[in-house]
């Protein structure tokens, strides 16, 4: 089933990055809330930054929220 939210942050793997998904899009692996907003304003979201992350209702956390890093 797809996710009704157009931005998507995977569980951690192994080494504690986080897949990126916008869209059909793979944005690249993420260790934290700098590396999601970096992304984001890639994708055109120019005001994206860890606070945007946080709080936007535009991302679905998978295995964990927005505080979810490993190390």
């Amino acid at each position: 089933m797809a996710s009704a939210h157009p931005v998507v942050v995977y569980p951690p793997a192994a080494d504690g990055g986080r897949r990126v998904r916008v869209a059909d899009q793979f944005l690249g692996m993420a260790y934290g809330l700098l590396d999601v907003a970096e992304f984001l304003r890639r994708a055109g979201i120019e005001d994206a930054d860890e606070t945007y992350v946080e709080t936007s209702g535009l991302i679905e956390w998978r295995g964990g929220g927005a505080g979810m890093w490993p190390r």
